[in-house]
């Protein structure tokens, strides 16, 4: 397996996921969504996992803000404003290869394990 958990140390459910994993013994690479954003590659191969951008968002972000102006663009417009403001995701975002969910979902990463 190769986790990636993408979220803030702020994050309850993030915390939740790293503990998740930990307690299995499995390696993960922890990506803090404040001080690094997600590559083109990794959003692409997330969005094809959780079937789209919208599913992505966070509607209780505290970047309404944001997430409105998001919420109401093209596509491919979402995509880039994504990348430039990943806080307005649903944390955590967890990613095993194509694999990947939002939110913390221990059901599904057992079905990983």
């Amino acid at each position: 397996m190769n986790i990636q958990i993408f979220g803030t140390k702020k994050s309850a459910d993030t915390r939740k996921a790293e503990r998740f994993f930990k307690e299995r013994g499995i390696k993960f690479q922890s990506i803090d969504l404040k001080q690094k954003g997600f590559s083109k590659k990794e959003l692409t191969s997330i969005l094809q996992a959780v079937g789209g951008i919208d599913q992505l968002l966070d509607e209780n972000t505290k970047d309404q803000d944001t997430y409105v102006l998001i919420k109401y663009l093209i596509d491919q417009a979402k995509f880039e404003k994504v990348q430039e403001h990943p806080l307005v995701v649903k944390q955590p975002v967890v990613r095993n290869g194509q694999q990947a969910t939002v939110g913390y979902q221990p059901d599904v990463w057992k079905i990983w394990e």
